[in-house]
């Protein structure tokens, strides 16, 4: 890989594999590691998720803690290595009706280095039953769109198996 602007989506459901399959992505690229966290830790649960997650990498990486400014996050990082962003899920959720996913779309576009890009994906589930989880659910399948859109690969994890949806063998457009 090179050091050019890559940016990377790698998307599936809880337990899915879908960090690890990042991290995974994230060494090919040969340079240095610098992991953007968007957890916080609220309880004793999250903060062994998040001691699982910082065992598992070891201590190559580079953390940068950062729940809300994540535009900033990857602005300040550029040119240091590849980032991997864990996850834009968290994010969206810290920042609620505030989050500016134009904004992170645009930053991506804008970045000198490589950018490995955690999601869940929420939308095959049930529809929820209350308006607030609905419009989250929304925002969140919007914002997976923009960022699948300006990604150069796209992957899903299933059951700890990997995807490859983007770029796929035959482009969609060239079979009608």
């Amino acid at each position: 890989m090179t050091e050019n602007r890559y940016i990377t989506l790698v998307t599936g459901g809880a337990r899915s594999g879908k960090s690890a399959l990042a991290e995974r992505l994230v060494a090919r690229h040969g340079l240095p590691r610098i992991y953007i966290a968007t957890a916080e830790s609220r309880d004793s649960e999250m903060s062994e998720r998040i001691a699982q997650h910082q065992s598992r990498r070891g201590e190559s990486w580079i953390t940068v803690e950062e729940p809300v400014a994540l535009d900033r996050a990857l602005r300040e990082t550029d040119g240091r290595g590849v980032r991997l962003v864990d996850c834009l899920t968290l994010w969206l959720a810290n920042c609620m009706d505030s989050a500016d996913v134009e904004g992170l779309v645009l930053t991506l576009r804008q970045q000198r280095m490589p950018v490995v890009l955690v999601t869940n994906e929420l939308g095959q589930g049930i529809v929820p039953g209350n308006e607030m989880a609905r419009r989250f659910r929304d925002r969140h399948g919007w914002m997976n769109q923009a960022v699948a859109g300006i990604a150069d690969e796209v992957w899903m994890s299933v059951s700890g198996q990997p995807l490859r949806l983007k770029p796929a063998r035959e482009e969609i457009d060239a079979l009608f």
